[in-house]
């Protein structure tokens, strides 16, 4: 059994929003998935980490769901700014039992363990949001606080943090997260969102507690992230 992560799937099986427009990078990027996935067991678990399918609602998305629960190995999914078929965690988890997805599960406002590890996360928030004008203050409040739920449902083990925003980029941090997760010392956190010639700007590295990993499809060539076995 082994642990892996990977953001920004952006799948669009209905065909409604493909990809490849976006560069090499992305070209084929569905079948590089199916490839890279082929190579892992049934008792593995995977951390999808935001901005997994461009479709409106659960039912757009479903062509979506139904390709990744015939991965290998359990997922986990984490929103992104893009998922906007996300609805309640209770909604969700119907959704997939009704179709018979047995390999999907929700990481929202709590964790799920992994050996002597917690896995935690939120979706986050950044700043481009703010420049956007939505920002009131309340979403990242809100963000802080799932974090923090989440973190706290880690029953002291060793905590793995996941988000979908960075919390920390070349020239920006956000403060209210970073404490957050330097307060619990999140062993590690891996984050996505960024693409193209964003990638140049990630942060990956050491800073106080925590070591901190890009980990966008297009970054990682749509081969997820082995952590730990």
């Amino acid at each position: 059994m082994s642990l892996y992560v990977i953001g920004d799937l952006h799948l669009s099986l209905s065909g409604e929003k493909p990809m490849d427009v976006f560069g090499p990078l992305w070209e084929n990027h569905v079948e590089r998935l199916r490839e890279a996935f082929s190579h892992l067991n049934g008792d593995d678990v995977t951390v999808l980490a935001g901005d997994t399918s461009w479709g409106m609602s659960l039912e757009e998305s479903l062509p979506d769901f139904a390709f990744l629960d015939a991965l290998p190995g359990r997922k986990l999914l984490l929103k992104g700014n893009h998922d906007y078929w996300w609805t309640t965690a209770g909604k969700m988890k119907s959704f997939f039992a009704g179709h018979g997805f047995t390999t999907l599960d929700i990481l929202h406002n709590n964790c799920f363990f992994y050996g002597d590890y917690a896995l935690c996360g939120t979706r986050g928030w950044f700043y481009e949001e703010d420049a956007a004008g939505t920002h009131t203050g309340k979403m990242l409040a809100r963000e802080t606080l799932r974090l923090e739920a989440s973190f706290r449902a880690s029953e002291g083990r060793p905590i793995l943090c996941f988000l979908h925003y960075p919390p920390i980029y070349q020239g920006y941090r956000c403060p209210e997260l970073l404490d957050t997760i330097d307060r619990w010392h999140a062993e590690r956190c891996f984050y996505g969102h960024l693409h193209g010639i964003t990638h140049r700007r990630a942060f990956e590295g050491k800073r106080a507690f925590t070591e901190y990993f890009l980990i966008s499809g297009d970054y990682l060539g749509f081969v997820p992230k082995k952590i730990m076995d």
